[in-house]
Protein backbone atom coordinates (compact mmCIF):
# COMPACT_ATOMS: atom_id res chain seq x y z
CA UNK A 1 0.00 0.00 0.00
CA UNK A 2 1.67 3.40 -1.02
CA UNK A 3 1.39 6.10 1.58
CA UNK A 4 1.43 9.68 0.97
CA UNK A 5 3.66 11.75 3.53
CA UNK A 6 3.78 15.50 3.49
CA UNK A 7 7.26 16.96 4.95
CA UNK A 8 5.91 20.12 6.24
CA UNK A 9 2.61 18.55 7.76
CA UNK A 10 1.10 20.81 10.08
CA UNK A 11 3.66 23.15 9.35
CA UNK A 12 3.41 27.37 9.52
CA UNK A 13 5.57 29.27 7.49
CA UNK A 14 5.57 32.82 6.22
CA UNK A 15 7.32 33.27 2.61
CA UNK A 16 8.73 37.06 1.71
CA UNK A 17 9.31 37.63 -1.97
CA UNK A 18 6.69 34.94 -2.60
CA UNK A 19 4.88 36.40 -5.00
CA UNK A 20 7.11 35.51 -7.82
CA UNK A 21 10.88 33.09 -9.09
CA UNK A 22 12.39 32.01 -6.30
CA UNK A 23 9.09 32.76 -3.63
CA UNK A 24 6.62 31.76 -5.62
CA UNK A 25 7.87 28.23 -6.40
CA UNK A 26 8.56 27.91 -2.82
CA UNK A 27 4.75 28.91 -1.65
CA UNK A 28 3.83 26.13 -4.31
CA UNK A 29 6.00 23.46 -3.36
CA UNK A 30 5.23 24.23 0.53
CA UNK A 31 1.52 23.92 0.31
CA UNK A 32 2.00 20.36 -1.60
CA UNK A 33 3.61 19.49 1.62
CA UNK A 34 1.13 20.53 3.56
CA UNK A 35 1.94 23.53 5.14
CA UNK A 36 0.53 26.84 5.69
CA UNK A 37 1.57 29.54 3.77
CA UNK A 38 1.82 33.25 4.17
CA UNK A 39 2.98 35.34 1.59
CA UNK A 40 4.35 38.57 2.06
CA UNK A 41 5.16 40.87 -0.56
CA UNK A 42 5.02 44.17 -2.21
CA UNK A 43 3.29 42.79 -5.38
CA UNK A 44 0.18 42.61 -4.39
CA UNK A 45 -1.55 41.53 -7.86
CA UNK A 46 0.50 38.64 -8.52
CA UNK A 47 0.54 37.64 -5.04
CA UNK A 48 -3.37 37.41 -4.69
CA UNK A 49 -2.86 35.55 -8.00
CA UNK A 50 -0.65 33.02 -6.62
CA UNK A 51 -3.41 32.26 -3.60
CA UNK A 52 -6.02 32.05 -5.60
CA UNK A 53 -3.96 29.50 -8.16
CA UNK A 54 -3.46 27.48 -5.06
CA UNK A 55 -7.30 27.41 -4.35
CA UNK A 56 -7.43 27.58 -0.29
CA UNK A 57 -7.61 30.27 1.35
CA UNK A 58 -6.95 28.30 4.69
CA UNK A 59 -3.47 26.98 3.10
CA UNK A 60 -2.25 29.85 1.76
CA UNK A 61 -2.74 33.86 2.21
CA UNK A 62 -1.28 36.76 0.99
CA UNK A 63 -0.40 40.25 3.12
CA UNK A 64 1.43 43.31 1.98
CA UNK A 65 4.62 43.58 3.12
CA UNK A 66 7.67 45.83 2.31
CA UNK A 67 10.97 44.02 4.08
CA UNK A 68 12.57 47.24 4.68
CA UNK A 69 9.77 48.05 6.94
CA UNK A 70 9.77 47.26 10.41
CA UNK A 71 6.18 48.18 11.02
CA UNK A 72 5.25 45.78 7.67
CA UNK A 73 7.40 43.02 8.85
CA UNK A 74 5.58 42.79 12.18
CA UNK A 75 2.50 42.88 10.93
CA UNK A 76 3.25 39.85 8.24
CA UNK A 77 4.66 38.04 11.52
CA UNK A 78 1.79 38.40 13.87
CA UNK A 79 -1.02 38.17 10.45
CA UNK A 80 0.43 34.48 10.62
CA UNK A 81 0.46 33.92 13.78
CA UNK A 82 -3.46 35.06 14.48
CA UNK A 83 -4.57 33.22 11.56
CA UNK A 84 -2.51 29.74 12.19
CA UNK A 85 -1.44 30.20 15.63
CA UNK A 86 2.14 29.94 15.24
CA UNK A 87 5.17 30.25 13.07
CA UNK A 88 7.60 27.17 12.31
CA UNK A 89 8.93 28.62 9.65
CA UNK A 90 9.91 32.04 7.93
CA UNK A 91 11.82 31.96 4.79
CA UNK A 92 13.77 35.76 3.86
CA UNK A 93 13.42 35.38 0.58
CA UNK A 94 12.84 38.77 -0.66
CA UNK A 95 15.64 40.62 -2.34
CA UNK A 96 16.34 43.22 -5.36
CA UNK A 97 19.39 43.03 -7.48
CA UNK A 98 19.45 47.22 -7.59
CA UNK A 99 21.47 48.99 -10.33
CA UNK A 100 23.20 46.65 -11.97
CA UNK A 101 25.94 48.71 -13.17
CA UNK A 102 29.15 46.56 -13.06
CA UNK A 103 31.36 49.41 -11.87
CA UNK A 104 31.91 50.98 -8.19
CA UNK A 105 31.95 54.43 -9.55
CA UNK A 106 28.33 53.88 -11.21
CA UNK A 107 26.71 53.00 -7.52
CA UNK A 108 25.23 56.20 -5.63
CA UNK A 109 24.25 56.23 -2.41
CA UNK A 110 20.21 55.88 -2.78
CA UNK A 111 21.29 52.53 -4.48
CA UNK A 112 23.22 50.89 -2.12
CA UNK A 113 20.62 52.08 0.32
CA UNK A 114 17.99 50.59 -1.45
CA UNK A 115 19.37 47.31 -1.70
CA UNK A 116 20.63 46.90 1.70
CA UNK A 117 17.88 47.65 3.04
CA UNK A 118 15.88 44.97 1.15
CA UNK A 119 18.01 42.20 1.13
CA UNK A 120 20.07 42.54 4.38
CA UNK A 121 17.72 44.73 7.17
CA UNK A 122 14.73 42.62 5.37
CA UNK A 123 16.37 39.72 6.53
CA UNK A 124 17.59 40.68 9.96
CA UNK A 125 14.01 41.91 10.13
CA UNK A 126 12.05 39.12 9.36
CA UNK A 127 14.62 37.31 11.76
CA UNK A 128 14.20 39.14 14.72
CA UNK A 129 10.26 38.96 14.62
CA UNK A 130 10.09 35.30 13.47
CA UNK A 131 12.43 34.94 16.44
CA UNK A 132 10.14 37.00 18.57
CA UNK A 133 7.50 34.44 18.07
CA UNK A 134 10.00 31.28 17.84
CA UNK A 135 11.90 31.44 21.40
CA UNK A 136 8.30 30.93 23.48
CA UNK A 137 7.76 28.18 21.74
CA UNK A 138 11.55 26.43 21.60
CA UNK A 139 11.95 25.84 17.87
CA UNK A 140 11.36 27.14 14.37
CA UNK A 141 13.35 26.94 11.34
CA UNK A 142 14.58 30.48 10.15
CA UNK A 143 16.03 30.25 6.12
CA UNK A 144 17.25 32.60 3.76
CA UNK A 145 18.40 33.37 0.39
CA UNK A 146 21.69 34.40 -0.41
CA UNK A 147 23.58 34.03 -3.41
CA UNK A 148 26.56 31.74 -4.73
CA UNK A 149 27.88 35.74 -4.96
CA UNK A 150 28.46 35.46 -1.12
CA UNK A 151 30.84 31.99 -1.68
CA UNK A 152 32.60 32.90 -4.86
CA UNK A 153 33.96 35.45 -7.37
CA UNK A 154 31.88 36.38 -10.03
CA UNK A 155 31.32 39.89 -12.12
CA UNK A 156 28.25 40.98 -10.53
CA UNK A 157 26.82 44.06 -9.25
CA UNK A 158 28.87 45.25 -5.66
CA UNK A 159 25.97 46.33 -3.99
CA UNK A 160 24.60 43.26 -4.67
CA UNK A 161 27.27 40.91 -3.66
CA UNK A 162 28.01 42.63 -0.47
CA UNK A 163 24.80 42.88 0.51
CA UNK A 164 24.42 38.51 -0.21
CA UNK A 165 27.95 38.39 2.05
CA UNK A 166 25.98 40.32 5.01
CA UNK A 167 22.89 37.81 4.71
CA UNK A 168 25.44 35.05 5.22
CA UNK A 169 27.53 36.31 7.77
CA UNK A 170 24.28 37.04 9.42
CA UNK A 171 23.14 33.48 9.44
CA UNK A 172 26.25 32.43 11.20
CA UNK A 173 25.63 35.33 13.77
CA UNK A 174 22.21 34.17 14.02
CA UNK A 175 23.05 30.48 14.54
CA UNK A 176 25.03 31.04 17.76
CA UNK A 177 22.10 33.04 19.21
CA UNK A 178 19.05 31.29 18.12
CA UNK A 179 20.34 27.73 18.14
CA UNK A 180 19.54 28.40 21.97
CA UNK A 181 16.51 27.98 21.79
CA UNK A 182 15.68 25.37 19.38
CA UNK A 183 15.80 27.25 16.19
CA UNK A 184 17.39 26.48 13.17
CA UNK A 185 18.95 29.03 10.74
CA UNK A 186 20.64 28.28 7.17
CA UNK A 187 21.00 29.94 4.06
CA UNK A 188 20.60 28.65 0.58
CA UNK A 189 22.98 30.31 -2.16
CA UNK A 190 21.75 29.21 -5.31
CA UNK A 191 23.62 29.86 -8.59
CA UNK A 192 21.91 32.09 -11.39
CA UNK A 193 17.97 30.98 -11.75
CA UNK A 194 16.17 32.14 -14.64
CA UNK A 195 13.74 34.10 -12.05
CA UNK A 196 11.76 37.21 -13.47
CA UNK A 197 14.19 39.40 -11.58
CA UNK A 198 17.33 37.99 -13.37
CA UNK A 199 15.18 38.23 -16.84
CA UNK A 200 14.29 42.07 -15.73
CA UNK A 201 18.10 42.82 -14.51
CA UNK A 202 19.21 41.40 -18.22
CA UNK A 203 16.89 43.96 -20.15
CA UNK A 204 13.97 41.30 -20.45
CA UNK A 205 15.65 38.08 -22.02
CA UNK A 206 13.63 34.94 -22.31
CA UNK A 207 13.96 32.60 -19.76
CA UNK A 208 15.84 29.60 -22.04
CA UNK A 209 18.33 32.66 -23.23
CA UNK A 210 19.44 33.59 -19.20
CA UNK A 211 19.09 29.55 -18.59
CA UNK A 212 21.71 29.40 -21.48
CA UNK A 213 23.72 32.39 -20.54
CA UNK A 214 23.57 31.23 -16.50
CA UNK A 215 24.84 27.24 -18.41
CA UNK A 216 27.76 28.89 -20.10
CA UNK A 217 29.64 30.67 -16.92
CA UNK A 218 29.00 27.03 -15.01
CA UNK A 219 30.81 24.26 -13.67
CA UNK A 220 28.28 22.26 -14.35
CA UNK A 221 27.49 21.92 -17.78
CA UNK A 222 23.95 21.09 -19.17
CA UNK A 223 22.62 21.48 -15.57
CA UNK A 224 20.12 24.42 -15.12
CA UNK A 225 19.43 25.65 -11.52
CA UNK A 226 15.45 25.87 -11.42
CA UNK A 227 12.95 27.74 -9.10
CA UNK A 228 11.89 24.61 -7.90
CA UNK A 229 15.38 23.44 -6.73
CA UNK A 230 15.87 25.97 -4.58
CA UNK A 231 12.26 25.46 -3.40
CA UNK A 232 12.89 21.57 -2.74
CA UNK A 233 15.98 22.84 -0.62
CA UNK A 234 13.95 25.02 1.55
CA UNK A 235 11.41 21.86 2.08
CA UNK A 236 14.12 19.85 3.80
CA UNK A 237 15.61 22.99 5.83
CA UNK A 238 12.53 23.71 7.07
CA UNK A 239 11.09 20.34 7.43
CA UNK A 240 12.29 17.65 10.62
CA UNK A 241 14.37 16.05 8.21
CA UNK A 242 17.23 18.51 9.16
CA UNK A 243 16.95 18.47 12.88
CA UNK A 244 19.83 16.99 14.29
CA UNK A 245 17.49 14.43 16.11
CA UNK A 246 18.97 10.76 16.01
CA UNK A 247 22.41 12.06 14.84
CA UNK A 248 25.54 11.26 16.48
CA UNK A 249 28.34 13.60 16.48
CA UNK A 250 32.15 12.70 17.44
CA UNK A 251 33.45 15.90 18.94
CA UNK A 252 37.39 16.02 19.59
CA UNK A 253 38.85 18.62 21.72
CA UNK A 254 35.29 18.84 22.89
CA UNK A 255 36.37 20.16 27.17
CA UNK A 256 36.49 23.64 26.37
CA UNK A 257 36.43 26.18 23.84
CA UNK A 258 34.81 25.66 20.09
CA UNK A 259 34.47 22.43 21.20
CA UNK A 260 32.72 22.61 24.18
CA UNK A 261 30.10 25.16 22.74
CA UNK A 262 29.91 22.80 19.79
CA UNK A 263 28.94 19.99 22.13
CA UNK A 264 26.71 22.16 24.18
CA UNK A 265 24.71 23.18 21.45
CA UNK A 266 24.42 19.34 19.23
CA UNK A 267 23.06 17.81 22.25
CA UNK A 268 20.82 20.75 22.69
CA UNK A 269 19.43 20.27 19.05
CA UNK A 270 18.98 17.03 19.75
CA UNK A 271 22.05 14.82 18.50
CA UNK A 272 23.76 12.19 20.53
CA UNK A 273 27.49 13.52 21.13
CA UNK A 274 30.88 11.43 21.61
CA UNK A 275 33.29 13.96 23.21
CA UNK A 276 37.12 12.33 22.38
CA UNK A 277 39.99 14.77 23.66
CA UNK A 278 42.89 13.89 26.16
CA UNK A 279 41.35 16.81 29.77
CA UNK A 280 39.79 14.26 31.40
CA UNK A 281 38.63 15.62 34.50
CA UNK A 282 36.92 18.70 32.17
CA UNK A 283 35.54 16.59 29.83
CA UNK A 284 33.71 14.84 32.24
CA UNK A 285 32.60 18.09 33.97
CA UNK A 286 31.18 18.95 30.65
CA UNK A 287 29.36 15.48 30.40
CA UNK A 288 27.92 16.03 33.85
CA UNK A 289 26.42 19.96 33.54
CA UNK A 290 24.76 18.82 29.85
CA UNK A 291 23.02 16.25 32.21
CA UNK A 292 22.96 12.80 30.70
CA UNK A 293 24.88 9.69 29.87
CA UNK A 294 22.06 8.83 26.87
CA UNK A 295 22.87 12.12 24.90
CA UNK A 296 26.38 12.86 26.14
CA UNK A 297 29.57 10.46 26.78
CA UNK A 298 33.63 10.91 27.13
CA UNK A 299 36.53 8.86 25.50
CA UNK A 300 39.95 9.30 25.86
CA UNK A 301 41.51 10.23 23.01
CA UNK A 302 44.85 11.51 21.63
CA UNK A 303 43.99 12.57 17.66
CA UNK A 304 47.59 11.73 17.16
CA UNK A 305 47.45 8.37 17.69
CA UNK A 306 45.60 6.27 14.76
CA UNK A 307 44.40 3.86 17.58
CA UNK A 308 43.02 6.30 19.76
CA UNK A 309 41.01 8.11 17.25
CA UNK A 310 39.73 4.49 15.94
CA UNK A 311 38.72 3.56 19.31
CA UNK A 312 36.64 7.00 19.37
CA UNK A 313 34.88 6.28 16.12
CA UNK A 314 34.12 2.82 17.66
CA UNK A 315 32.94 3.62 20.87
CA UNK A 316 30.47 6.15 18.92
CA UNK A 317 28.90 3.79 16.35
CA UNK A 318 28.49 1.03 19.22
Amino acid sequence: MYVCTYRLAGKVALITGGASGIGESTVRLFARQGAKVVIADVQDDQGHSVCESIGSDDSVSYVHCDVSKENDVQNAVDLAVKKHGKLDIMFGNAGITGNIDLSISGINHEDFQRVFGVNVYGAFLGAKHAARVMIPAKRGSIIFTSSVASVILGDVPHTYAASKHAVAGLTKSLCVELGRHGIRVNCISPFGVATPLLRKDLGGAGKEVVEDLVSEVANLKEAKVEAEDVAQAAVYLGSDESKLADKVALVTRGASGIGESTARLFAQQGAKVVIADVQDDQDLAVCKTIGTDISTSYVRCDVSKETDVQKAVDHAIV
